[in-house]
C-alpha cells in the first residue's frame, strides 16, 4: 500500500526527524499514514502493533503503528507529530499482526479497521490494559436490624446482604455473583444504599501451565472410531495439521476434543475453542471446567466490555489455558497456542455479513500453520467446502458413524403435507405421535424457524399484506409485547385494527411463528409444559440457562424453537423431533439453499434418541420425493454432500470455483445500477484470466432500512485470478468520485447472497 499523509497544520512544523513512524489508521482508507514521532520520544518505544493517539484530519484517533522509517517520500512541512504513545509494549501481538495483515489482503479490507476487530472495545477506545485484579463486594459493617428491616421490602437484594454477612471477610466476587444469577441492578441497589462496598483485590499472576490437569471430573471411555481420532490428532500435535472431525450427532466428538486438550495442557500450550453462538457458551464453559484444573475464560458479545477485556488479558498474560468464543476470539493473543478447535465448522454465524466480511474457520486455518499446531474442524453436517477439502487431501478426514454410549442413531420419516388437513400447521398423524411420546413420560420437540406470532398479516378482503415501509419484507406480528416487528431494519409498529388500503376490519395473522404454535400446542396439551426458545424468550441473560436446567431434569414437555434449539445441545429424555415447513431452503434462490437445509435437519434431527431411549424424527414437507430429502432420511449424509458436490461441480460453484460480491447500497436504486456497471466496465476493459461477472442485480431482498441494494457477482476458476481483478478494481473505484449517499463494500467467500 502507498504511503499518504494528511497535511499538518503551520502550528507543528519540524525542520527535521531521525526517523519516520507509519501507522495503520481506523479509517475505510486503504493507505498507510507516516507521522513525526511525538516530541522527545525515543525510537525505541515506537514498537509495531503498539497503540498510538494522532491527530488524522479534524479528529484525535487511535492508530496501530506498522513500523519506523528513516526516510519518507512526503515533505516533512506536511507531516502531523504523533500526540503519544499508548503502550510499553505491543498490545497486537506479532503473531496477530501478521494475522490480521494476511486478513487484511485476502478480504480486500482496510488494515486499520482490521485492527480494531483484533482488539477488545476497551483498547479500541484508548483505555490502558487492565490490571490482575478482581472486583469483589463487602459489606461495611455486619447487618444491622434496621437494615435487615430495610431490606425485607426488596428480597433480592437481601439475599445477596445475608450471603455476604456469611461470607469471608474478603466477601465475593462479582464475577462469582453474576454466575450465581445476581444481576448488578441488586448489586448497584445494594452499594447506593452505603450497605456494600466494592474493593479490588490483586490476584497473583499464575501461568495456566502450574495448574496441572488433574482434579476434574474423569474422561469418559472413547470408542474405537474416537481412539482413532484421538490418536491422530495426538501424533500431529506439535507440527500444523488440519482435521476435519466428521462424526454423527452424539458421537461423542466433544469427549474427542477435551481428551487432546488435556494432552495439549500437559504439553504446557493453551487451546482455543470457537463456537458458533453465544447460547451455546455457558454449557460448554461448564463442561471445560468440571474438567480441567485450569482457567478457562470465555470470550462473547454477551459479556461487558470490562469483563471481554479482562479475559482477552488473562489470555494474552499466559494466565488462561482455555479460550471459549465466538469468531472474534480468532483474534485472541495465545503466546503458547497449541490446538484449534472450530465446533459445528458449517455455522454460517462463522463468517461476519458486514463491515470487515471475514470468515473465522478460515481464518483460524491461516492461524494454526501460524502456531504449528493441528486444528479440528468439527460437525456432524461439514459444510461443502470442508467436506470437498477433505476429500481431496487437504484435510485429513477423521469419521464417527457410531454415537457413543448405547445410544442408536433416530429414525426419520416423512409426512406429505398434500391436500392434507392441518391443525396450527401440524398433521393429525404428528400431533398423534406427539401426545404418544408425552404420555410415555418422554419429552418432543417441534422445530419450526420462524420466531414471532405470524410472519405476516393479511387483508382477507383485498388481499392486503403488511409490509415494511422501509425494506422489501413483511411485518412479523408478536404478542408478548404485542406489535407489528421487522426483523430486518427492528422497524416496529402497534398491530393494526384494519386494513391500510380497503380499511376493512377483516384481517387476520397468516402463518405460523414460535408463539402462535406455543398457544395452540398448550391449548393442545394443557397439562405439559411448553418451553419455547427463540431469540424473544432468552433475551435476558440467564433465560436460556434457566431453561436448559428445566429441560434436564427430565420432566415431559415440549421444546418449541428455532435453529437455536439445533447446535450442541443435549437432551438426554427427547425421544421424538418433529420439524414444520422443512421446504423453504429447498426452494431457496440461494445456492447454498439445500446445503443449509439439509444442515439443519441432520442437526436438529440429531437432538432425539441421545441416550438409552430410541428416538424418531418426522419430517412435514410438501416435496415428499425431493432427492435431498431420501437421502437425509436415509442418514446418508456423505452421499447427500457427494451429490451437491456433483451439482456444483457440472454449474462450476464453489467449491470448484472461487467468488466475490461487491455491493452497492443507496437510497437511489439508479445510483447503485450505475456505479456497479461502471464497475463491471472497468472490469472488463483489463480483465485477464478466466473470469465470470453476473450483474449488475438486484439483492434478493432489493430495499432493506431504507436503502436499495445491488451487486456484481465476480467468478474464477482460480484463486490468483479472483484476487487480481479484485485489486485492480477496489484501485479503481477508491480514485472514483462517488455521492455522499452511496456506500460499496467487497464479499469474498460469500455465505449470504441475500
Amino acid at each position: 500500500m502507498s504511503t499518504n499523509a494528511p497535511e499538518r497544520s503551520p502550528a507543528v512544523i519540524d525542520t527535521q526527524a531521525d526517523f519516520f513512524v507509519q501507522v495503520a489508521v481506523p479509517s475505510p482508507l486503504r493507505d498507510f499514514f507516516t507521522y513525526l514521532p511525538a516530541e522527545d520520544t525515543d525510537k525505541s518505544r515506537f514498537k509495531p502493533g503498539a497503540r498510538v493517539l494522532i491527530p488524522f484530519g479534524n479528529r484525535k484517533v487511535i492508530g496501530i503503528i506498522l513500523s519506523t522509517l528513516s526516510c519518507c517520500t512526503v515533505p516533512v512541512q506536511k507531516l502531523k507529530a504523533v500526540i503519544s504513545v499508548l503502550d510499553d509494549e505491543p498490545v497486537i501481538t506479532p503473531t496477530i499482526l501478521a494475522l490480521c495483515r494476511w486478513a487484511s489482503r485476502y478480504y480486500h479490507h482496510s488494515l486499520g479497521e482490521v485492527f480494531m476487530q483484533a482488539l477488545p472495545k476497551g483498547l479500541r477506545q484508548g483505555k490502558p490494559l487492565p490490571c490482575n485484579t478482581e472486583t469483589h463486594w463487602q459489606l461495611h459493617e455486619s447487618l444491622s436490624e434496621a437494615q435487615i428491616k430495610q431490606l425485607k421490602r426488596s428480597p433480592k437484594q437481601s439475599a445477596v446482604a445475608h450471603k455476604l454477612n456469611n461470607s469471608p471477610s474478603l466477601g465475593l466476587g462479582e464475577a462469582q455473583l453474576l454466575n450465581q444469577g445476581i444481576s448488578r441492578a441488586v448489586i448497584k441497589g445494594l452499594a447506593d444504599k452505603d450497605i456494600i462496598y466494592k474493593k479490588e483485590k490483586v490476584l497473583a499472576a499464575t501461568c495456566f501451565s502450574t495448574y496441572g490437569t488433574e482434579g476434574g471430573e474423569t474422561a469418559l471411555s472413547l470408542n474405537p472410531e474416537q481412539q482413532n481420532a484421538l490418536n491422530n490428532v495426538l501424533a500431529h500435535l506439535h507440527h500444523y495439521q488440519p482435521f476435519l472431525l466428521d462424526g454423527i450427532t452424539g458421537s461423542g466428538k466433544t469427549e474427542v476434543y477435551l481428551q487432546a486438550i488435556a494432552a495439549v495442557l500437559k504439553a504446557g500450550r493453551q487451546t482455543l475453542v470457537l463456537i458458533p453462538e453465544i447460547g451455546l457458551s455457558p454449557q460448554t464453559v461448564g463442561r471445560f471446567k468440571r474438567r480441567f484444573n485450569t482457567p478457562v475464560i470465555s470470550l462473547h458479545s454477551g459479556l461487558s466490555d470490562g469483563e471481554r477485556l479482562h479475559g482477552w488479558y488473562q489470555a494474552l498474560a499466559e494466565n488462561a489455558g482455555i479460550v471459549i468464543s465466538t469468531r472474534s476470539g480468532i483474534f485472541t493473543p495465545l503466546p503458547k497456542l497449541g490446538l484449534i478447535i472450530v465446533d459445528e465448522e458449517h455455522d454460517s454465524s462463522y463468517k461476519q455479513q458486514d463491515t470487515f466480511r471475514y470468515n473465522a474457520r478460515d481464518l483460524a486455518i491461516y492461524r494454526a500453520k501460524q502456531a504449528a499446531c493441528p486444528v479440528i474442524l468439527g460437525s456432524a453436517t461439514p459444510s461443502l467446502e470442508s467436506f470437498y477439502n477433505a476429500s481431496t487431501g487437504r484435510f485429513r478426514h477423521l469419521t464417527l458413524r457410531v454415537r457413543a454410549g448405547v445410544a442408536t442413531p433416530p429414525a426419520l420419516n416423512i409426512l406429505d403435507l398434500r391436500q392434507q388437513p392441518l391443525k396450527s400447521g401440524i398433521l393429525p398423524d404428528s400431533l398423534a405421535h406427539l401426545s404418544a411420546q408425552l404420555n410415555q413420560g418422554n419429552q418432543v420437540m417441534v422445530f419450526i424457524n420462524r420466531r414471532g406470532y405470524a410472519p405476516s398479516v393479511i387483508c382477507h378482503d383485498c388481499g392486503k399484506v403488511i409490509d415494511c415501509p422501509h425494506c422489501d419484507a413483511h411485518m412479523t406480528i408478536h404478542r408478548r409485547p404485542p406489535h407489528m416487528h421487522c426483523h430486518h431494519c427492528d422497524y416496529q409498529i402497534a398491530i393494526p385494527y384494519q386494513c391500510n388500503q380497503c380499511h376493512s376490519t377483516n384481517i387476520h395473522p397468516a402463518g405460523q411463528g414460535t408463539e402462535r404454535l406455543e398457544q395452540a400446542l398448550s391449548e393442545q396439551f394443557p397439562d405439559t409444559p411448553v418451553i419455547r426458545i427463540d431469540r424473544d424468550s432468552t433475551r435476558t441473560k440467564h433465560a436460556l440457562s434457566h431453561m436448559l436446567e428445566t429441560i434436564n431434569t427430565g420432566v415431559p414437555c415440549i421444546l418449541l424453537g428455532t435453529q437455536m434449539l439445533a447446535k450442541g445441545h443435549h437432551f438426554a429424555n427427547v425421544t421424538l423431533v418433529l420439524i414444520l415447513n422443512a421446504d423453504g431452503g429447498l426452494l431457496s434462490a440461494d445456492f447454498r439453499g439445500v446445503e443449509r437445509t439439509g444442515q439443519l435437519i441432520m442437526q436438529v434431527a440429531g437432538r432425539a434418541g441421545r441416550s438409552h431411549k430410541p428416538g424418531q424424527v418426522i419430517i412435514q414437507t410438501y416435496n415428499p420425493k425431493h432427492d435431498a430429502l431420501r437421502l437425509l432420511t436415509q442418514n446418508h449424509y456423505s452421499l447427500f454432500l457427494a451429490s451437491l458436490l456433483e451439482q456444483r461441480s457440472q454449474l462450476g460453484l464453489p467449491p470448484y470455483s472461487f467468488m466475490a460480491v461487491i455491493r452497492a447500497e443507496s437510497g437511489l436504486s439508479q445510483a447503485c445500477e450505475y456505479f456497479l456497471q461502471g464497475a463491471r466496465q472497468a472490469i472488463e476493459s483489463t480483465m485477464n484470466g478466466h473470469l465470470k461477472v453476473l450483474g449488475p442485480l438486484p439483492a434478493p431482498m432489493e430495499k432493506r432500512q431504507s436503502r436499495f441494494r445491488w451487486q456484481l457477482i465476480l467468478q474464477a476458476n482460480q484463486r490468483a485470478t479472483l484476487h487480481t481483478t479484485l485489486s485492480g478494481l477496489i484501485a479503481y473505484l477508491d480514485n472514483q468520485k462517488l455521492p455522499r449517499h452511496l456506500r460499496w463494500s467487497v464479499d469474498v467467500d460469500p455465505q449470504d447472497m441475500a
